[in-house]
């Protein structure tokens, strides 16, 4: 497949997880009000972001949740305020799944299923880690400081944020496994999945 080819296919799948992320947090979502008219929430949308990074790499896959999932903030008149920190985290949620399944697993060059499997769940388990960590505590200095939010309820939120945001990273984790190694065999087999020199 040509390099313009492939780019454009590249594109069009980000496009599409992207519009997964976007309609995976916006609909089946359950909202969690927080003081102050904020609110948190349980969703599987850095699922598809994690998917992303595992089947185009780390850099579409980013995009993709980057991209979603901040247009499903915009939408939301909760969440607006959040969008350029959500940009942010999902880019970061996409390099970091990237970084361990393709440039150090390099998963897309083997055959072995036991070994994909291992290390998409390893990578899942590092992006999303990362957030259970960062979403909170960003979030937390985000609140505070950028849109001056009192600290007790900046506080309470991060700690609501934690909570949901390790039950998401667990759902997750669960459902990228299933889905990626159900998928990838599907792909390959289509010439649909685009291996790349920069997978991250």
């Amino acid at each position: 497949m040509e390099r313009k080819n492939q780019t454009i296919l590249k594109l069009a799948q980000t496009a599409i997880l992207a519009a997964l992320c976007y309609v995976t947090f916006t609909y089946l979502q359950i909202k969690i009000p927080m003081p102050g008219g904020d609110a948190t929430s349980i969703h599987i949308g850095n699922a598809f972001c994690v998917l992303g990074a595992l089947l185009l790499g780390g850099w579409y896959g980013g995009l993709a949740g980057a991209i979603g999932m901040t247009f499903a903030d915009i939408m939301d008149p909760i969440y607006i305020t959040g969008a350029p920190k959500t940009f942010v985290l999902k880019l970061c949620i996409g390099l970091i799944v990237g970084l361990v399944a393709h440039k150090a697993a390099k998963i897309n060059e083997s055959t072995d299923k036991k070994y994909v499997f291992k290390w998409s769940v390893i990578a899942s388990i590092a992006g999303l880690g990362f957030n259970v960590i960062a979403d909170p505590l960003v979030g937390y200095f985000y609140k505070q400081y950028i849109l001056g939010q009192p600290q007790q309820m900046a506080e309470v939120l991060a700690k609501w944020s934690t909570a949901t945001t390790f039950v998401n990273a667990v759902v997750s984790t669960i459902l990228v496994a299933f889905l990626y190694n159900a998928v990838r065999p599907v792909l390959l087999r289509s010439g649909l999945l685009v291996k790349s020199e920069k997978m991250v």
